[in-house]
């Protein structure tokens, strides 16, 4: 047990979130100067510009601390020069749910891993992102974009049958915190639900647990797909080509995980032949999504540019997640949400 822990506020906050931080562990000696962070803001990504002094002032202070609350300008540069330069750094939490990929791109020896716990806001946003897979499969199911289109042309289109809940089965590909939650939400709906996971994990509202390795067979039966996975080595393209290939025609796809989990050209080729019904896209490969990419155009694509997350409570949610941690660190127990430092998730 320890009695007090400096924590040094490494990304943009709201004082009233700092001020909450406070409240629920009184033992962490919190240093926050906004003025060095920038406004906090939905974009959590926008890099704050700071004069060589400001510079200078922010990098001592990282040296001085024992934890972070996020990583430096989310920037896996700085997170590497922080913790060469301090070696009494001893925990930082990552403020997106998929951070481990920051810890990632900072390439730390294997003593600086073993030194510094590393923790994830995940299951911040298991809720919101379950509620947009939801919507994906049902605006699939439902023919938004052929609805859309014939509102635009002013057109009272044919009559049409509309896919049932109840006639469809959806494959949940990752159930983890989100995956589960939009399991549940889909089950719930009268969904037959299936997941796509590699091992057997107790998920309600799933019928049926396959391995990754039968994702070709799982995707011939299903007539939606939701992607929860996160960015690894491992699932870098798990949406293959030969997975497109096998897809139930007319199905549809909505990923609410990373972009790099689908083999983008593909699923363009997909969209465009018709294999591919419809598709609800929170993340692309690269981001932003580029000006001339296809995905733009294509009348049955639905591009949200990487904000199904945010919720006006995500803030709040990881303060608390952070204070929690913080206190378990304080009273010799585990942490939540440590990042896997084999996979990087």
């Amino acid at each position: 047990m320890s009695d007090t822990l400096r924590v040094v506020v490494a990304t943009a906050q709201t004082p009233e979130n700092i001020a909450l931080l406070r409240v629920r562990e009184p033992r962490l000696d919190v240093v926050f100067e906004p003025e060095l962070l920038g406004p906090a803001s939905d974009n959590w990504m926008l890099k704050h510009q700071r004069t060589a002094d400001e510079q200078a002032r922010f990098e001592a202070l990282l040296d001085s601390a024992e934890a972070l609350f996020g990583v430096p300008d989310h920037s896996g540069t700085s997170l590497a020069r922080t913790v060469a330069a301090n070696p009494e750094l001893r925990w930082v939490h990552t403020i997106p749910a998929g951070g481990g990929q920051q810890v990632k791109s900072a390439g730390l020896d294997a003593d600086a891993l073993a030194r510094i716990l590393f923790t994830t806001s995940a299951g911040v946003h298991a809720e919101p992102l379950a509620e947009f897979a939801v919507f994906g499969v049902l605006a699939g199911a439902k023919l938004l974009p052929k609805l859309r289109a014939a509102q635009e042309r002013h057109e009272w289109m044919p009559r049409v049958s509309m896919g049932l809940a109840a006639d469809m089965t959806v494959a949940v590909v990752g159930l983890g915190g989100i995956g589960k939650v939009a399991a549940s939400k889909l089950a719930a709906l009268g969904y037959t639900v299936v997941g796509v996971h590699r091992r057997d994990v107790d998920a309600p509202g799933v019928s049926r647990i396959y391995p990754a390795e039968q994702f070709a067979e799982v995707a011939a039966l299903a007539d939606a797909i939701v992607l929860t996975l996160p960015g690894t080595a491992q699932t870098e393209r798990m949406l293959s080509r030969e997975v497109l290939a096998a897809i139930k025609q007319g199905a549809t796809v909505v990923n609410v995980g990373r972009g790099t989990t689908v083999d983008e050209p593909a699923l363009i080729e997909a969209l465009v032949d018709g294999r591919v019904g419809f598709a609800a896209l929170d993340v692309t490969y690269s981001e932003p999504l580029a000006s001339d990419s296809p995905l733009w155009d294509l009348p049955n694509v639905l591009i949200s540019p990487h904000t199904a997350a945010i919720s006006e409570h995500e803030p709040r949610l990881i303060t608390e997640l952070f204070a929690a941690n913080a206190t378990a660190l304080l009273d010799g127990r585990p942490l939540k949400n440590l990042v896997n430092m084999v996979e990087f998730y």
